[in-house]
């Protein structure tokens, strides 16, 4: 992987205040990790920081860092984390790790498939991309910018795995060799299309169904107040005597 420059400024306005102001001011905020160092806070320009970013393959870059004020001239750093705002897709906040050239790291890298994939050409298959990023070791200089993985071949049902790819070159992919990272699937039918359509309707249709139940059995109830005068009768109780209407015969004849 070939560094690039980036020049980055001690940051002195901390916690979300200062980190909002930086941003309205133009500048992203971010921190540098070093080992056996206490991380600094640092500022970037967010146009400057853009441009790397764009011009690109991916966002793990190696960086010739120079910090203003510094007192040595250059840092080898790696882009390790870019943190972007949910909906406007802007610049948060930047982690940076600083690495020795002659030790080895350990990264994420994105993977990418390449040329067509036979199922897909001829049968109509489709092309899962089972897994983005694989973990690779190696020095600086010999991190990839992407891993391209040749699907040509691939027939459905077929699929690629970790410990079928070919690594390039001083770099070693790591994890599960068993874990599959590209597939072709095969096409689904107007049969299967119609026979989920027709399942996510009679969900719905016997949630409704349902709700309907709930709410006439709601409705026939009988109100409490009646409830409680049928219990009173069969206990023998006297119901209560209501405004206008004669005592019972048995109360006139006691008189």
């Amino acid at each position: 992987m070939k560094s690039v420059p980036l020049t980055a400024f001690p940051r002195t306005l901390t916690r979300r205040v200062g980190a909002k102001k930086l941003r309205t001011s133009g500048r992203v905020p971010g921190v540098i990790y070093a080992r056996a160092k206490t991380p600094q806070n640092l500022e970037v320009d967010r146009r400057t920081l853009q441009d790397l970013i764009h011009h690109s393959a991916s966002e793990n870059m190696l960086l010739d860092l120079t910090i203003d004020g510094d007192g040595r001239p250059k840092r080898l750093a790696l882009l390790q984390e870019v943190q972007h705002h949910p909906l406007t897709g802007g610049l948060l906040h930047v982690d940076l790790h600083e690495v020795d050239e002659n030790e080895k790291v350990t990264v994420l890298v994105p993977v990418e498939p390449s040329g067509e994939a036979v199922g897909v050409k001829t049968g109509g298959g489709v092309l899962e991309h089972v897994l983005f990023k694989v973990k690779v070791r190696a020095l600086p200089k010999d991190l990839p910018e992407a891993i391209l993985v040749d699907v040509s071949n691939l027939s459905i049902g077929q699929s690629v795995h970790i410990g079928e790819i070919k690594s390039p070159e001083g770099v070693e992919i790591l994890g599960d060799k068993k874990i599959p990272v590209l597939s072709v699937a095969a096409p689904v039918t107007e049969a299967e299309e119609a026979a989920a359509a027709e399942a996510g309707a009679a969900t719905v249709t016997d949630v409704e169904m349902t709700k309907e139940k709930k709410e006439e059995g709601a409705a026939g109830a009988a109100p409490a107040g009646k409830a409680g005068d049928k219990g009173a009768a069969k206990a023998g109780e006297k119901a209560p005597a209501k405004g206008g209407e004669k005592a019972p015969a048995a109360a006139e004849k006691k008189k």
